[in-house]
């Protein structure tokens, strides 16, 4: 008896296509009709073809300038970021305990930063690195260190750095306590009739279980820290000068400062997909981690 297959069930998924296509595709056809025209008001365009990406991709022009200098500091910013709230992230979520009422206590103080919005935590650190009136810059200022995000380039790095690590170490640590949640109780118990040391559990336990987990933290904090905009708009406006003018403010800085539509889009393109190629190598990566290749036929 031949099954009955219906394709009516494809009209529920209408809707959604409807919605993504309004939503997303409709918008990215819009940017790259905006990417390859130039535009002198009134709403009148004029061809440009891929002239907007030759300048964006040419170091010896104003926007390939501005482009590749503000591309090299969102790229030191996230590794820097990586760098540090991965391994913090692990440490945490390692210190947390594992069952009892401080469990709830843990998680909800670790949720905390994360409930906060970008343009309040962006206000707070504001507040609270100025040398004036804020704790931490009138503390470093009275201990001797000439504290100030507004003038100084490395204050303005350090401030934007540890205000995202505190806002977002909290996810790392969540995801990896979830991880080492999931690691049933007889590894453990094994591990310790072996006599394994807390690093051999570490490393032969804990890291493989909770790889699935650091994947996913790598990507979202990669993805977060390149795109990063409200935060440094907030705190240092891009200052001082342009040493904290990542991608994303240049780029508002051209659509709504210069009102270079052209440029902008063909910047957004360009930005969008250095995000993807950088997240499916990452991805790519760490997939292939500790896995075997198989051997050729022959070999001995």
């Amino acid at each position: 008896m031949d099954k009955i297959v219906n394709q009516k069930a494809w009209f529920l998924v209408l809707p959604v296509f409807a919605v993504v296509a309004f939503s997303a595709i409709l918008p990215l056809m819009t940017v790259v009709n905006y990417s390859m025209q130039d535009t002198f008001g009134n709403n009148q365009f004029f061809w440009n073809g891929v002239g907007w990406f030759k300048e964006l991709l040419d170091p010896s022009t104003d926007l390939g300038g501005r482009f590749l200098a503000s591309l090299g500091r969102n790229l030191l910013f996230s590794a820097i970021i990586l760098a540090i709230e991965v391994p913090l992230g692990i440490v945490v979520a390692l210190s947390m305990p594992r069952e009892g009422w401080t469990v709830a206590v843990c998680l909800v103080i670790l949720a905390l930063p994360l409930l906060i919005p970008w343009n309040v935590v962006g206000t707070i650190w504001q507040i609270f690195g100025r040398p004036d009136i804020g704790l931490l810059g009138y503390t470093l200022n009275s201990l001797g260190f000439d504290y100030n995000y507004v003038s100084n380039e490395f204050d303005a790095w350090a401030t934007v750095i540890v205000m995202d690590v505190w806002h977002w170490t909290s996810l790392v640590a969540l995801l990896c306590y979830a991880g080492l949640k999931s690691i049933p109780d007889a590894y453990y118990q094994a591990a310790q009739i072996d006599g394994a040391s807390r690093w051999a559990v570490f490393k032969a336990i804990q890291l493989p279980k909770m790889n699935r987990v650091l994947l996913i933290a790598v990507l979202l904090r990669f993805m977060d820290s390149f795109m990063i905009y409200t935060e440094p708009f907030v705190v240092t406006g891009g200052g001082p000068g342009n040493s904290t003018t990542f991608v994303s403010i240049e780029l508002v800085k051209i659509a709504l400062g210069q009102f270079d539509l052209g440029k902008a889009a063909a910047l957004s393109l360009v930005y969008n997909l250095i995000i993807l190629i950088v997240c499916w190598v990452f991805y790519t990566v760490m997939t292939n981690v500790g896995t075997e290749r198989p051997q050729k036929k022959g070999a001995a």
